[in-house]
């Protein structure tokens, strides 16, 4: 095992708006809440869903490829000099993202969707 996912992160102009919307949707409470970025878990605080503000966003269309999906997942690992090799072996690349074992990158999987290995605030 490489990492755990940690949220599946959804690129909006309002996340506040639309954490209310999914919030209602999939019986989710918010764990976390600033103006850029809103957090929606089970009562357990595990989370589920984040909603990141993303200024000049475009709404995605259904099958149109110039207007892509916008969204990426979080995978929770404890060291990133430890995942990174192993997420790269796979096929991905690295996009961006910090130089030290804590922090976290960012990656683009074999078609080129990004994803972020982060590791414990802790």
């Amino acid at each position: 095992m490489i990492g755990q996912l940690c949220a599946i992160v959804i690129d909006c102009p309002n996340p506040s708006e639309l954490a209310d919307f999914y919030g209602k949707l999939l019986s989710l409470s918010r764990i976390d809440d600033t103006p850029d970025f809103v957090v929606l878990g089970t009562p357990a605080r595990k989370e589920v869903v984040a909603f990141q503000r993303v200024h000049d966003f475009r709404p995605p269309q259904w099958s149109v490829p110039g207007h892509p999906q916008q969204m990426h997942i979080d995978v929770m690992v404890a060291d990133l000099d430890v995942a990174e090799p192993q997420v790269l072996a796979l096929g991905a690349t690295l996009l961006d993202g910090s130089d030290k074992p804590v922090g976290y990158r960012v990656y683009a999987d074999p078609v080129g969707h990004p994803f972020c290995l982060l590791t414990p605030l802790e």
